[in-house]
């Protein structure tokens, strides 16, 4: 029998709430933040082609959607609390509902978020997931809190082995764009597609920030374009990013040095906290990170407003190559 929209949501999408006053089925769903709390509110839409491939696996799309919007929440050091979900679809396929269902509701459950509304039509393939978090009142991370001298600090996994690493994400796009010159031998193509398709947001560690970092930013564009939006905001701060600092996986060290520095510095879609604090942190937050379930690593420090961003070499001079990061209406 075909499905018809209120069929899917109520086979797919409908799940009892724990916490929320009110779930889907309403015009509205009701959220009540606790006393004293500020409410967090981002949305990140994925749409086919632009955002993702179409051969991707459901359970890992529903994954990502949601794992895209709670990385915005970890930059703000908000807990998770709701999310709603408007999807557009080419048609209804229930076995593919059933895993983007699956993909969705097993991170959901992973970090204590209740699917609570949104909205269904036909259409090309498009999601958006709308996240609403709470924050005590002032104690939210900004993009504008950032100090000259401070350090700047990115997250990256724990362990090695774990896919995810900065820039992994850009080279896989690498590897199914067939560029020149990507090393693919000796690669293990399906961490990196996992790096891809499934990153890991750190929300534990947006938490443990709170009261630490003077200001945070999720990698979503790349770590240079990023940095320079919370440059912006803090005044028009100057940084200094050493190259031989930033973290890199074996996948990423397989690749020639000017590949490497893309991926790292301008690859996006990594979804890990790049954030600035005082250098009286520094021997602290390490183990900050692992207690959060992940590293970090400091990268560089903020210079005075008007200094220029700079990414310095080995030699200890700056390095000349420009990098750009993803723009949605300017990058192809």
């Amino acid at each position: 029998m075909a499905l018809g929209e209120f069929d899917l949501i109520a086979r797919h999408f409908t799940r009892p709430v724990r916490r929320s006053p009110l779930g889907v089925g309403d015009d509205c769903a009701l959220l009540a933040p606790a006393p004293g709390m500020q409410l967090a509110v981002s949305s990140d839409m994925l749409v086919e082609g632009r955002h993702f491939l179409s051969t991707v696996a459901p359970e890992r799309l529903g994954h990502k959607a949601l794992a895209v919007n709670l990385s915005d929440l970890a930059a703000c050091g908000a807990r998770p609390l709701a999310c709603t979900l408007a999807l557009a679809l080419p048609r209804v396929d229930d076995a593919w509902l059933a895993g983007l269902a699956a993909g969705l509701h097993a991170l959901a459950d992973r970090h204590d978020i209740e699917l609570v509304g949104g909205d269904t039509t036909a259409g090309p393939l498009n999601l958006c997931i709308t996240v609403f978090g709470e924050v005590p009142a002032g104690d939210a991370l900004l993009r504008s809190g950032a100090r000259a001298g401070d350090d700047l600090w990115i997250s990256h996994p724990a362990d090695p082995d774990e896919p995810g690493w900065l820039g992994e994400a850009r080279l896989m796009l690498e590897v199914f764009r067939g560029t020149p010159g990507v090393r693919t031998e000796g690669l293990d193509l399906d961490r990196l597609r996992l790096a891809m398709e499934c990153p890991q947001p750190r929300v534990a560690l947006g938490l443990a920030l709170r009261g630490v970092a003077r200001s945070a930013i999720d990698v979503s564009d790349g770590l240079l374009g990023d940095l320079g939006h919370v440059l912006r905001r803090s005044g028009g701060l100057g940084a200094r990013i050493e190259a031989a600092a930033l973290p890199r996986s074996a996948a990423i060290l397989r690749q020639h040095e000017a590949l490497q520095l893309e991926c790292l510095l301008a690859g996006g879609d990594d979804y890990e906290l790049l954030f600035s604090a005082d250098p009286a942190d520094r021997e602290a937050l390490p183990a900050l990170a692992a207690q959060a379930g992940c590293g970090v690593t400091r990268i560089g420090t903020i210079g005075p407003a008007g200094s220029p961003v700079e990414v310095i070499g080995a030699d200890g001079r700056p390095l000349a190559t420009a990098w750009a990061s993803f723009d949605h209406f300017l990058s192809r």
